[in-house]
């Protein structure tokens, strides 16, 4: 199949959803597969390994530092590459319902190619940045403008989890047909075998992994480790980076942690390394789609103590009562960190199990069921069971034909489209 993926941070595999982007594809042209991206244009120090067309930066008004901090960017929507990028295409695949996934849907309809789409963004991830995030009525209003904007007009949606696959159907996603498929880790993350690095030989080794913000809840940890009477044995170790790095450096130190933290953003090796010197990984985001770090960790045998959140599936991943604590509680975080640090021989029996369980998220095994949601949505599209030839909008219309009136006046298409005509 000749595959678009349509996402504005393609380029970034900094950002979560520019990685899991990237490894699909990775693993789709591995299969045979010809990879399209549609993305922010690369920069001159970068190169990419697919058909890559890219669109220039948009700064986006007030926000725009806001926005790089989180490792996200938008781009300027120019129909002629995006028309470009999809053209002869057997399906466009589309990851965040912002302004240029939904002009290649339109392109992409007017052209007859199927469209898949996924569900990668979670309201919270917008109004957690503004400090607003546990305002259940800002995030229903996001649920339902991003339903009314892209997903209703698209049947097959790939969710990374049960979690949010329930979350869409509570909010409405009625037109929508589900695929629940983990974002999948490399095979590169397993167990290996080794000593510990002589600055953690006699230290009790705490781990997180992810983007340093806000929503992760690193605060946590560091108020558990400081009312822990571990504090002096435990090592905490934070990887990754964001924009409260210098919060949590600071907190660290009004709190009293005794080996304070380290901080560093790792390439795989390094973070394969620190997990499998990790005696305890703590997961304590308010809320998360998957949580992909949590798998990478518990597939290197890390033990993790996982935030109970609602709006989080990493809960899911837990196999023992004792590797959850109660949201936003550094005292129960506490006891889950002290509990296995008290009982070594149970934390060795779950990590064999854990291992074992994160081998079962290998990306190839991800990918095949990708490869049936894509099979399934340009079956669909062939016998006209699309949604998006079901809820045909006049505002819709309008659209598309200002986009190909654009395209014809540049020379790019020598005629408007039958089905615009009129």
């Amino acid at each position: 199949m000749k595959i678009v993926f349509v996402l504005e941070c393609c380029n970034a595999i900094t950002n979560g959803t520019g990685a899991t982007c990237y490894r699909f594809a990775q693993e789709l042209k591995k299969k045979g597969h010809e990879i399209i991206m549609l993305g922010e244009k690369l920069k001159p120090d970068q190169k990419s390994d697919f058909t890559y067309y890219g669109l220039p930066h948009y700064t986006f008004p007030i926000f725009e530092g806001l926005i790089t901090k989180d490792g996200f960017n938008f781009v300027k929507c120019d129909p002629k590459i995006i028309y470009e990028a999809i053209k002869g295409a057997d399906l466009v695949h589309l990851f965040i319902p912002f302004k240029l996934c939904s002009v290649a849907r339109l392109i992409a309809e007017v052209l007859d190619v199927p469209v898949s789409c996924a569900f990668h963004l979670q309201p919270q991830n917008i109004t957690s940045a503004i400090h607003c995030g546990k305002l259940p009525i800002l995030n229903n209003i996001l649920y339902y403008s991003f339903r009314r904007y892209l997903f209703d007009h698209v049947r097959h949606v790939h969710c990374p989890s049960w979690m949010i696959r329930s979350e869409l159907v509570a909010h409405n996603y009625r037109n929508n047909e589900f695929h629940v498929i983990s974002n999948g880790i490399i095979p590169y993350f397993h167990r290996v075998e080794s000593e510990k690095p002589s600055e953690y030989a006699d230290k009790i080794v705490v781990t997180m992994s992810g983007r340093l913000a806000p929503e992760k809840r690193q605060d946590l940890i560091i108020k558990a480790i400081a009312k822990s009477k571990y504090n002096s044995r435990i090592q905490l170790v934070l990887c990754g980076k964001g924009p409260w790095e210098k919060h949590l450096l600071k907190l660290a130190e009004k709190k009293g942690l005794a080996n304070g933290i380290v901080i560093k953003f790792c390439n795989q090796e390094q973070l394969r390394d620190v997990l499998c010197h990790t005696d305890i990984y703590v997961h304590a985001s308010d809320f998360e789609i998957e949580g992909i770090s949590a798998i990478e960790a518990i597939a290197c045998g890390a033990v993790p103590v996982i935030s109970d959140a609602k709006a989080s599936a990493t809960s899911s991943f837990s196999l023992s009562p004792r590797c959850l604590f109660r949201h936003g509680s550094a005292h129960s975080l506490r006891e889950g960190i002290e509990y296995f640090i008290e009982h070594p021989k149970e934390r060795e029996k779950l990590s064999k199990a854990y291992e074992r369980e994160g081998n079962s998220y290998h990306l190839a095994r991800m990918v095949e069921k990708m490869e049936q949601m894509f099979t399934s949505a340009i079956e669909d599209h062939k016998a006209g069971l699309d949604v998006n030839q079901n809820r045909v909008r006049k505002k819709d219309e309008r659209k598309k034909k200002k986009i190909f009136k654009k395209l014809l006046k540049s020379g790019v298409i020598s005629e408007m489209p039958d089905c615009l005509k009129g």
